[in-house]
């Protein structure tokens, strides 16, 4: 494992890691990501969210820069407002996978993230949406959901716990798609095969960099397969117990500026000696 100042890759989820309950991000935490960037690091976000969700965070940041978003179903280029990559969750199997989960819990409630830079998240009669500050809109049957190509499928259940409806859907949908969870009310199904990890070892690869240069910060199962990957993954304090069994370090909670503790131990040696580099030894 690379000395903690190496790090040239700074990956974090945003709801509940990098960012607080009310979708802010401190001072500290913008201090922190602007001293490791300054002393040679990339900072990549890694989401969830679709990247029309993602753009105004982004712009906050200063950031022109790549983004994952999607659970890794697209990589988005913030500066050019284009995505670099995507991949599309076919309506076939999207139909056929919720047809199986509602054959074994009953009926649950649907909502989509379109793809592309403009795409809109849409949700069905009785879907209620987890983050109320991000942006819906209500369509009039499930037929609707499908009118445009789509990155995902947002899943909820009148009575199942998340973890209880994600391990159902786990146990079902095999391989037309891969299940998710990714916050409170939030089991997704999204393309086969993609998760947070191929995103980020696809913008990783684009940055000349490599999981062996990469730290990573998460709170929900969705990011274990990121923690995998990188060279450290980092939870914070209020995490889901499946992440943090794979963690290699528990900070401090997103309330907490958790993250900042963190990048301010890690690079702090690096901004005041002039690079990441500085203090390293070989």
């Amino acid at each position: 494992m690379a000395p903690p100042n190496a790090y040239s890759l700074i990956a974090t989820d945003l709801d509940g890691t990098l960012l607080r309950g009310d979708d802010t991000l401190s001072d500290r935490s913008r201090a922190a990501l602007a001293m490791a960037v300054g002393a040679g690091a990339h900072h990549l976000v890694v989401t969830g969210r679709p990247a029309p969700r993602v753009r105004p965070l982004l712009d906050e940041l200063g950031g022109g820069g790549l983004a994952v978003c999607g659970q890794g179903a697209q990589l988005y280029d913030a500066g050019a407002h284009r995505m670099v990559w995507s991949v599309t969750l076919e309506r076939e199997l999207a139909e056929v996978a919720l047809g199986k989960i509602e054959a074994e819990v009953g009926e649950v409630y649907a909502a989509v993230d379109q793809d592309g830079v403009d795409g809109l998240t849409l949700i069905e009669p009785g879907y209620e949406m987890p983050h109320p500050t991000l942006p819906a809109v209500r369509v009039r049957r499930r037929d609707d959901l499908w009118t445009r190509p789509i990155s995902k499928v947002l899943l909820r259940h009148p009575r199942l716990s998340d973890d209880e409806l994600a391990s159902v859907a786990r146990g079902v949908v095999g391989s037309l798609a891969t299940v998710t969870m990714s916050g409170p009310g939030t089991v997704e199904l999204q393309p086969c095969g993609i998760t947070k990890a191929t995103g980020l070892a696809l913008a990783a690869e684009r940055l000349g960099l490599t999981s062996a240069q990469t730290v990573a910060f998460g709170d929900m199962p969705n990011d274990i397969p990121m923690f995998d990957w990188a060279a450290r993954g980092v939870a914070m304090a209020d995490a889901h117990p499946e992440l943090k069994a794979v963690a290699d370090e528990i900070t401090l909670s997103n309330e907490d500026d958790g993250i900042a503790v963190v990048l301010e131990r890690m690079f702090a040696g690096a901004a005041a000696g002039g690079g990441i580099g500085a203090g390293v030894r070989r």
